[in-house]
């Protein structure tokens, strides 16, 4: 008996193994394989020629085309932006760091059809600010962010947070004393720069590269909001404006068209991964002291430009969103006898789809949150203290539904989920929205629990284990409490990117399953401008209160797992 007890403890692993990895797997991975079964005409009608002649469409390749020019020319703007700002950051003694990474982590979170809808209020004739200062353009004159550069400026402003957080990882890597000693040597300034930090965080900059052009090759919200009115098309709003006017009996063609987008983000990715092996530097002995660069006289100088630049990539469109969201109609100057509530109320008390999107929203991005914090704790202990082949291999792949672009994963749950045994489906349906959240936030979630576990002394487990204790006691007495507060950080970060996701949503959603991203969009294209800012600027509010609730408790969680805490 006494044989028998231990034997089923010590199986205990493997049966939560199994029963893990497998609504893992087919949650996160089964969608993929669902689309490359569609996309290649395995068990379709859409055959292999179909899907040249989808590919060699026109439209395919003028699409493709925007597509690769604006998400290249948003990555070049991030790059200089992100690495602007991270090399002054995280080399020099510049003041009120937090203060400024948080404030450039802000467009990062808000909804990219936000900022596309607050841009907006910035330029052009209706320009509610413009009006209201007496500087506005003529009327009937163009919107200047309908144009390619504007969907590329929007979208390198938008993601420039993402090459700014892995380049500053790089650059704290570098010891001083490299610096130092080139010093002594006789180097200076720009020749420092040049031939030693430059090099050191190319590997960085080039990952930081590679995802901003994966990113901006998903974004919707930018190049619907811009794009669609000047009929500017990329591949996101293509698939989007085909599903929309066709229904689902596009969707073998529109298979094609997310794995062309999902086989140029790939492309990307592995583009990126090249350059590090070739450019990767060993760095033997590093000092504890990071490099720390005093600018002197030039500090408040470059203070100036770099709060500058927030105030006017940030705080002005923010402002340009509230004053639209202030006024009676669209076109009304702001003025105090003309600033009303109106829209506010209407948008949070009295229109029902409203109301139902903010329900809607905050249901899907809680439970996504909840369900993945229960299942990320287990799933990334198994991981950690039972390494697999099939464990490994997941662990790899579940980054897949993160790293391709949003439509790609759309068009996946889609498939997978729209034709379910005995005449179900999902389709149309809040729970076909959230099994795709909970597999595009996975990793988000896993991540920082699987680098909080790591650091825990396997030895408390196994003196527990020793005393008698089972697996469920362990996890709960002892990882539970310790990665609690990675799994929490983990569990705001989901819900705030998941509360105001529109690119997979814009293709799920149905009657009464609206999000508040689709919401926004839906507003701004039927011309109920002032609803849509008011709905806006209300989400704008919500992120950054959340935001700043992360950023109070940053010092009682463990170090790395907040991105935007220096």
């Amino acid at each position: 008996m006494i044989r028998l007890s231990r034997t089923l403890i010590s199986r205990s692993p493997d049966r939560l193994i199994s029963l893990l990895l497998l609504p893992v797997a087919l949650i996160a991975l089964g969608p993929i394989l669902r689309l490359l079964a569609e996309g290649f005409g395995w068990g379709s009608g859409l055959t292999l020629s179909h899907a040249a002649e989808v590919l060699g469409r026109p439209t395919t390749l003028t699409a493709l085309q925007h597509s690769l020019i604006t998400a290249g020319a948003g990555t070049l703007i991030s790059i200089v932006i992100g690495a602007a700002f991270a090399f002054v950051v995280a080399l020099t003694d510049i003041r009120a760091k937090q203060a400024l990474v948080f404030c450039l982590m802000i467009p990062m979170m808000i909804p990219p059809q936000i900022t596309a809808l607050a841009w907006m209020q910035v330029t052009g004739p209706s320009s509610v600010l413009l009006k209201t200062l007496g500087i506005a353009p003529p009327l009937g004159s163009p919107q200047p962010l309908h144009s390619a550069w504007g969907i590329a400026v929007l979208l390198g402003i938008q993601h420039a947070s993402i090459v700014f957080l892995t380049l500053r990882a790089g650059l704290r890597m570098i010891p001083g004393d490299l610096v130092e000693a080139a010093r002594i040597s006789g180097a200076r300034g720009a020749r420092v720069w040049a031939q030693i930090v430059l090099p050191l965080s190319l590997p960085s900059l080039a990952a930081g590269a590679a995802m901003t052009f994966v990113t901006a090759l998903g974004n919707f919200g930018i190049p619907a909001m811009l794009g669609i009115p000047a009929r500017y098309s990329t591949l996101p709003t293509l698939i989007y404006q085909r599903l929309a006017g066709m229904g689902p009996s596009v969707l073998p063609e529109i298979a094609v068209l997310a794995l062309l987008i999902g086989t140029v983000a790939i492309i990307g990715v592995l583009a990126g991964r090249i350059f590090l092996r070739r450019r990767a530097y060993g760095l033997v002995g590093l000092s504890a002291q990071p490099l720390t660069l005093t600018l002197g006289r030039k500090r408040p100088v470059i203070e100036f430009f770099l709060w500058g630049f927030i105030a006017l990539t940030l705080v002005l469109p923010l402002l340009a969103l509230l004053a639209t969201s202030l006024i009676p109609a669209y076109g009304v100057p702001l003025t105090l006898q003309s600033a009303t509530l109106k829209a506010w109320g209407e948008v949070l008390f009295n229109q029902p789809f409203t109301r139902r999107a903010y329900a809607n929203s905050l249901f899907l991005a809680s439970a996504a949150a909840a369900i993945l914090m229960a299942v990320a704790i287990p799933l990334a202990w198994i991981m950690s203290r039972r390494p697999t082949r099939l464990t490994r291999a997941i662990d790899t792949l579940v980054d897949l539904p993160y790293a391709l672009p949003g439509v790609v994963l759309a068009i996946s749950c889609i498939l997978a989920f729209m034709r379910l045994p005995f005449g179900l489906t999902l389709y149309g349906t809040l729970t076909l929205i959230l099994l795709a959240y909970l597999s595009r936030f996975l990793v988000v979630m896993l991540r920082p629990v699987q680098a909080a576990i790591g650091q825990l002394d396997p030895a408390m487990e196994e003196a527990a284990a020793s005393a008698g204790a089972r697996l469920g006691r362990r996890l709960r007495t002892i990882v539970l409490p310790l990665c609690a507060p990675a799994a929490a950080a983990g569990a705001i970060l989901v819900f705030l990117t998941a509360v105001n996701e529109l690119t997979v949503s814009a293709l799920l959603w149905a009657g009464g399953t609206e999000t508040l991203g689709v919401v926004i969009f839906n507003l701004e294209d039927s011309g109920d401008t002032v609803m849509a800012s008011a709905l806006a600027a209300s989400i704008v509010a919500l992120v950054i209160t959340l935001m700043g609730i992360v950023q109070l408790a940053a010092a009682r969680l463990p170090k790395g797992t907040v991105p935007w805490q220096g």
